[in-house]
């Protein structure tokens, strides 16, 4: 049985039963272990749906998760791939791994859970129909479908409703799409691919979560809806629920979305959509569980004293109460999901109210297959309460402990693991093919829904107390101190053995002129002989003209020459392949994401890049580069033969801008920067003297200085969405015929969009040479503006350089280096 499979069948586990997390280094306290004595009774379930990461209600999730006690959870169609990035350059993958993780920690202060479909977000879209032109429908409807089927909620809760043009589309598609599942998932004839793993699942009820833009939400006439009062307070939980949700969704730094709570009361409103009518309540007529299980009302008694009886000074002393309905619900034989998650949450009841701490760490955070490293089991039992350690299983061997555990004494092992050479690397799950067009290609139905891959190693520790048997399950980490953070802990991660990193993305091939790339094999092992191949090329159109050899640091440089291709495409894809002398080839790089809100990331992209034969004029120019919220603008320019040096805080004196032919800002500028907001009157004096200033994107909010240029600029929330909608430009402009002639074709396969965040209204004195046309709406004019200044030349710009240029797109490279050149 290969790893590969055996984790899709934990896939399958995790999502079919949810299986809960076992304790950590992080002990609860006696409220918080009473609290999931309540969550342990209720039996309500309600699923959550929407678009993006930070659509969601936090604050309906929070009162439904703690206050209802329902298990709560929250359905993303995407991963916010398509968003823009405050924090850092990561966009497209990357800031989708980055906006999943943010969701899970959000989760994990709201207590809710968290599933996934295959959509890829593709940027803003302004009308379900595109939406669905864009993404298959009927795989998301399956995604959909097969979620409500393995969650089994009693209600569904949209976010957004299904009138067009009101908002987002990827809102409304979400909308719609958990309007048609509601039905279709009752049908034992719809996706009968699904009745292997599950079975059909009507909810009783489905409501949109409504709300006004901008106002409160004042309840149609004739329709039917509850209020929550979701400012309520939990006193268990030592806060509101307003409190709850602004916590869980600061977590969604990525997006800027951090909240203050608001204090008092607050209500939410649900808008009956379908189902079942009610008087009263939601859940009116929704089963309680216990009620269909033969001992339930055995199971739900013992619960109730428990609540009656619950020891809070010494938490331990409610094991026998937990024992006995422990033994209850070991007693169930039916494998549906919510009994499972029951039979999981009262052993992490029985061993948080001993106060366990169990660790499974290593003494590194990378590893790959093949490798020997050394890890620690540690286990401690602070309680009175006597419990025996029986066994731990890792990888394919068990290892016999059979000792006794009380009294805060701690038990710690030492093991050597060996992974197999076959293991698989640590490559996020939807990740592994390739894109199935805007949807991630997932063939295993099973692994559909779970938000992240399991731990890249993880240990089964079994215990027993008063003759029950406990497991717990326990992933590898990564523990460390930090000196400033404290105690640190990441995930283990598996890489692979050998990587190979192109130095660029884009390799320029200027006038036809060869142009040079370094490609870096790493070894994480010993240093293994091969050579470089390009795939994309043929053996003419390259050659390696250098390599050396770095023992200590374990890697190869090789410096290749490419020649360009023979038929003269202006961007072509290539991949660097190292292939060892005795034919095996690896062809993966390793990319690495570290914020610390979040847990360390790790993907492994191919080793690709673009060659771009560019009949392109530029000059010997330095710029000086402004940080905005980050982007890859000045890489690029870099690759095309720029000087660009970054203007860091205290750099924008006008002495020292003078020395730079052009000045851009990156993306969102005037939004993060003090300095640069605080320097403007220097930026203009620079270009009333003879500069040149680019500006690129900025949000209306928050601003921190309303002086965007010479004259008056108000920005709105303009864009133009699709990315190959018609484009008019100014006949005779010089910005389009000096130094490098535009054409029409240019505006050719550009990527996700044409711009965002245009201005909405400005001075005269700009001239617009750009009128863009998103189709079945009136023309845009506010993506380029320009403007001679005193000697000078300024430029504010919506267009989506931050991503056209990355991409290699030789159109817009071409505009933007003409924007330089003025």
């Amino acid at each position: 049985m290969s790893y590969k499979w055996l984790s899709y069948v934990f896939a399958f586990l995790l999502v079919n039963t949810t299986i809960l997390a076992s304790p950590t280094n992080e002990p609860k306290s006696s409220a918080e272990i009473y609290h999931q004595v309540l969550k342990l009774k209720e039996t309500k379930r309600v699923l959550y749906v929407a678009a993006h990461p930070d659509d969601e209600n936090t604050r309906l999730i929070s009162f439904l998760g703690n206050e209802i006690k329902a298990e709560v959870a929250y359905l993303s169609l995407t991963r916010g791939d398509g968003g823009q990035n405050l924090i850092g350059k990561e966009l497209g993958i990357e800031l989708g791994m980055i906006r999943t993780q943010e969701l899970l920690k959000a989760r994990q202060i709201d207590r809710g859970r968290q599933f996934f479909s295959r959509a890829i977000d593709f940027g803003f879209s302004k009308h379900p129909e595109e939406t669905f032109k864009n993404w298959e429908k009927d795989k998301l409807l399956n995604d959909v479908v097969w979620v409500i089927r393995t969650f089994q909620p009693d209600i569904i809760i949209t976010r957004f409703n299904t009138e067009p043009g009101s908002t987002h589309g990827h809102h409304t598609g979400s909308a719609i799409l958990a309007g048609e599942a509601f039905s279709l998932a009752a049908d034992s004839s719809a996706y009968p691919g699904h009745l292997p793993y599950t079975t059909p699942w009507q909810s009783k009820r489905i409501f949109w979560n409504a709300y006004n833009w901008g106002g409160a939400y004042e309840p149609e006439e004739g329709k039917l809806y509850h209020q929550y009062p979701v400012g309520n307070f939990n006193s268990l939980l030592g806060m509101s629920y307003s409190q709850m949700a602004a916590d869980s969704r600061t977590m969604h730094k990525s997006q800027g979305f951090g909240s203050t709570a608001q204090i008092g009361n607050s209500e939410d409103y649900l808008q009956m959509v379908a189902g079942e009518r009610f008087t009263s309540d939601p859940f009116e007529g929704v089963q309680n569980r216990w009620e269909s299980i033969k001992n339930g009302k055995v199971i739900e008694g013992k619960i109730d004293r428990l609540l009656d009886t619950f020891d809070h000074r010494i938490p331990s002393q409610n094991i026998p109460q937990l024992i006995s309905i422990k033994k209850e619900l070991d007693k169930i034989n039916l494998k549906e999901a919510w009994i499972i998650e029951k039979q999981s949450l009262i052993d992490e009841i029985i061993l948080n109210a001993m106060g366990i701490i169990a660790e499974f760490n290593s003494n590194k955070e990378l590893s790959y297959p093949g490798e020997v490293f050394k890890t620690q089991l540690i286990f401690n039992n602070p309680s009175s309460k006597e419990l025996k350690l029986i066994d731990f299983s890792i990888l394919d061997k068990t290892i016999p402990i059979d000792i006794d555990s009380k009294n805060n004494q701690t038990y710690k092992r030492d093991i050597n693991i060996t992974l197999p050479k076959d293991y698989p690397i640590s490559q996020p799950y939807w990740l592994e093919d390739e894109n199935d067009g805007n949807l991630f290609k997932i063939s295993n139905q099973q692994a559909i829904g779970k938000p992240f891959n399991e731990p890249a190693v993880a240990g089964v520790l079994n215990v027993e107390i008063e003759k029950q048997l406990l497991r717990i399950d326990l992933p590898l980490k990564y523990k460390y101190n930090d000196p400033i953070d404290g105690e640190v802990n990441q995930p283990f991660t598996i890489i692979p053995e050998v990587s190979v990193k192109v130095k660029k993305n884009n390799l320029f091939l200027i006038k036809g002129q060869s142009n040079h790339i370094e490609i870096e094999v790493g070894f994480q092992g010993d240093v293994h002989e091969g050579n470089i191949i390009i795939d994309g090329l043929k053996d003419s159109e390259y050659k390696v003209v250098d390599q050396r050899t770095d023992e200590d640091k374990a890697k190869k440089i090789f410096t290749v020459e490419v020649f360009g291709k023979n038929d003269n495409a202006e961007k072509i894809q290539a991949k660097a392949i190292y292939v060892l002398n005795d034919g095996i080839s690896y062809d993966q790089d390793i990319r690495r994401i570290k914020y610390k809100h979040i847990p360390n990331l790790t993907h492994f992209p191919a080793s690709q890049f673009n060659i771009l034969n560019l009949d392109i004029t530029l000059s010997a120019q330095r710029i000086g580069y402004i940080p905005g919220a980050g982007d890859e603008v000045p890489e690029v320019l870099k690759e095309l033969g720029y000087e660009v040096t970054y203007l860091e805080e205290g750099s924008l004196q006008l002495n020292n801008l003078k020395s730079f032919s052009t000045i851009i800002t990156g993306i969102r500028a005037f939004n993060v920067n003090e300095d640069l907001a605080n320097h403007m009157d220097q930026l203009l004096k620079y270009v009333h003297e003879g500069g040149n200033l680019i500006v690129q994107y900025n949000t209306s909010s928050p601003l921190l200085t309303s002086r965007l240029g010479p004259y008056d600029i108000t920005l709105s929330r303009d864009r133009v969405t699709v990315e190959d909608s018609p484009v008019e430009i100014e006949k005779g402009h010089s910005l389009f015929s000096e130094p490098n002639q535009i054409s029409d074709a240019d505006f050719d396969n550009w990527v996700q969009e044409r711009g965002l965040y245009f201005p909405g209204e400005w001075d005269e004195r700009y001239n617009t040479p750009l009128t863009l046309h998103e189709p079945g709406e009136s023309s845009k004019e506010g993506s380029l503006l320009i403007s001679n200044y005193g000697e000078g030349t300024y430029s504010y710009s919506g267009l989506s350089w931050f991503r056209l240029l990355p991409a290699g797109v030789p159109g817009a490279i071409k505009l933007f280096v003409n924007l330089i050149e003025q």
